[in-house]
């Protein structure tokens, strides 16, 4: 292909696949990435890829995909087999976060890790995450998504031993409007052990833990 150059090696290299971020790319761009990585056998995850953007590719290219709505990710040729050990989980405040949520277990998925998803477990509902915590606990890392105040960041990680990565979510009003207070709230935290991700950014929060998880493995 003359209009891109694919990074080949970089699972190689880092431990983590190619992946594409869709936002903004034109069906023009998106056509040939797709084709290549189909024809070439080679797994790749795309990520904000919208509905309207899946739709507009030929029948054959979406018959091809693993397409996820609610997280708006697509996986070509990803892990057949997943990891069925405790190593990561993902904790999300409130069913507002989902889509955030899906979008760091796709990417874990993608890369053989299995992460259930605790949903529904912000500190409006304490009693909740009481009593999930004995559960959350088996847990080498944790994913932990909130919007709001960003409470559950800090409530957590003084329940654990495990390090916590959180995910400012933008789901708000008035101050809380864009995730901005969540994003504080995760970088302010009295509790130690927080590592913060910038915000609505499951994949990236995914793969922080892919990388501390291949130390174990090697």
């Amino acid at each position: 292909m003359d209009n891109f150059i694919w990074d080949k090696d970089r699972k190689a290299r880092t431990g983590i696949a190619e992946a594409v971020f869709c936002l903004h790319k034109s069906a023009q761009d998106l056509h040939p990435i797709i084709r290549f990585n189909i024809e070439n056998s080679t797994p790749v995850l795309l990520t904000r890829l919208s509905q309207q953007q899946w739709l507009a590719l030929p029948l054959e290219l979406q018959n091809a995909l693993d397409y996820d709505e609610c997280s708006e990710t697509a996986i070509i040729n990803g892990s057949q087999k997943l990891s069925t050990k405790n190593d990561v989980c993902i904790v999300s405040a409130g069913t507002s976060d989902q889509a955030v949520a899906m979008e760091a277990k796709r990417t874990l998925a993608f890369n053989g890790y299995q992460a259930p998803i605790f949903a529904d477990l912000g500190v409006a509902g304490l009693w909740r995450l009481m009593e999930k915590i004995d559960e959350l606990r088996q847990y080498k890392i944790i994913i932990a998504l909130a919007g709001m105040e960003g409470a559950l960041f800090s409530v957590l990680a003084g329940l654990v031993r495990a390090p916590i990565i959180a995910v400012p979510i933008s789901v708000g009003y008035g101050v809380s409007a864009g995730g901005n207070t969540a994003l504080g709230s995760a970088l302010a935290s009295c509790s130690p052990g927080i590592l913060t991700v910038n915000i609505d950014n499951g994949f990236g929060a995914a793969n922080a833990a892919i990388k501390i998880l291949n130390q174990f493995s090697e």
